[in-house]
């Protein structure tokens, strides 16, 4: 949910992937109306300078692309993920880079990326190497649960924001049911009970969000491959934390995770109310 009155907080280390989610950032705090928080963890004394250079350098590209965001910067003290998962709890939007340069404070790895995605109390994106494109559509993989609806709901957020077509796909594979293929009657049975579900998911929101083009994709593969593939033309990927499982299910935690490490595009991992309390 767009919530103007908390910041889009950005993870800095002084690496390029981590002025790349800086600059992705920008955009979304345009079209959202936010601030932007620059935040640097630096856990050595010695480095102090560095961090502090590393994080005003940043935010000077920032505010020359764009004068009249607000954009402000911190240099926070411990351990990376433990500091930015607190600062996701005052956060509307984390933005962090795929991988960081190494050296202090650990920078941004892709495990500290990946451990802040899975466990922060809002979104958080992973803006991964290659310039992100802003044409194509907003992709959103669901499954039914209550995190895809979730993440289906911020996904036509973004769509309407960025003026982007929706692509909705739920991916399913006979893997879920039995160790065989399905026989081609049986395939052909699940997928339209999977296309059933997915226009049902979509119908509600697509009435609260009418000036949205949406178009919805039943897929049978493997989920984390598909939208994978179906990602190198999208300008955001946007995956729920937790599924529900079963034969349509995709195995939200184990593809949010995929999905991180393979995408081309920026990621943005949604969790439930009750999973940011955990």
């Amino acid at each position: 949910m767009v919530t103007p009155d908390k910041p889009i907080v950005v993870g800095i280390d002084g690496s390029e992937d981590a002025v790349r989610a800086a600059n992705w950032a920008v955009a979304e705090a345009d079209h959202r109306g936010a601030a932007l928080l620059l935040v640097i963890v630096n856990d050595d004394p010695a480095r102090a300078s560095y961090a502090e250079d590393a994080v005003r350098k940043t935010a000077e590209k920032c505010r020359a692309m764009a004068p009249h965001l607000a954009v402000d910067v911190e240099t926070a003290s411990g351990r990376p993920v433990e500091e930015l998962l607190r600062q996701s709890r005052k956060a509307q939007l984390v933005v962090l880079g795929g991988r960081g340069h190494g050296g202090f404070a650990d920078a941004l790895i892709g495990g500290v990326s990946a451990a802040v995605a899975t466990h922060g109390s809002c979104p958080v994106v992973v803006v991964r190497r290659g310039v992100p494109t802003t044409v194509g559509p907003v992709l959103v993989g669901v499954d039914g649960s209550e995190s895809s609806t979730n993440a289906l709901r911020f996904a036509f957020e973004e769509a309407r924001g960025a003026a982007a077509e929706l692509l909705v796909m739920e991916v399913w594979h006979e893997g879920d049911l039995l160790a065989g293929p399905l026989p081609s009657d049986e395939r052909d049975r699940v997928q339209r009970e999977v296309e059933q579900s997915l226009a049902d998911q979509v119908s509600s929101l697509q009435e609260e969000f009418p000036n949205v083009r949406s178009r919805q994709l039943a897929q049978r593969g493997h989920p984390v491959a598909t939208l994978t593939d179906a990602g190198r033309n999208a300008q955001l990927l946007v995956v729920g934390h937790r599924g529900r499982g079963g034969f349509g299910g995709l195995f939200l935690g184990s593809v949010a995770a995929g999905v991180l490490h393979h995408a081309p595009c920026p990621v943005v991992v949604v969790r439930n109310g009750d999973d940011r309390a955990k």
